[in-house]
């Protein structure tokens, strides 16, 4: 399992590779892995930047705790969970969600239980800035 929030752009695909070759746990055993990647978007062409913020060290545990949670309930081999904050640029990542399994039903079932669980009750506050001012955004 890693968690990483970083405030520095990232590669969501180069970070699935590097973290499949260097976990020696799933060489040959993982027959699925099923990945989320949310990038920001701009819908109207009225968003210029958004921060996203967190409080370090208790964003991190959520995160460890919901990957727990998937680890114990779905038939897993590990996951993680890249996510950014900071100033982010319209389409850049934002987030990287995936689970390795044996199989695909509980690699997708783990994935989308950890990227609607961020979602919902992972402490980060957006704040956008707009053409004609700047808010934040409620989830």
């Amino acid at each position: 399992m890693k968690i990483d929030i970083t405030s520095n752009k990232f590669n969501p695909w180069i970070q699935l590779q590097t973290f499949e070759k260097n976990i020696i746990a799933l060489h040959g055993k993982c027959g699925a892995v099923a990945t989320f990647v949310g990038t920001m978007r701009d819908e109207g062409n009225t968003v210029q930047t958004m921060f996203l913020e967190h409080y370090p060290g208790m964003t991190e545990k959520y995160l460890q705790t919901f990957s727990e949670t998937a680890l114990q309930r779905w038939d897993i081999l590990d996951t993680l969970i890249i996510h950014r904050v900071g100033e982010i640029q319209p389409g850049e990542t934002i987030v990287l969600v995936a689970a390795w399994a044996k199989h695909r039903d509980s690699a997708f079932e783990a994935c989308r239980f950890l990227i609607d669980t961020l979602k919902s009750r992972a402490p980060f506050w957006k704040r956008e800035t707009l053409n004609d001012g700047i808010k934040w955004v409620e989830k």
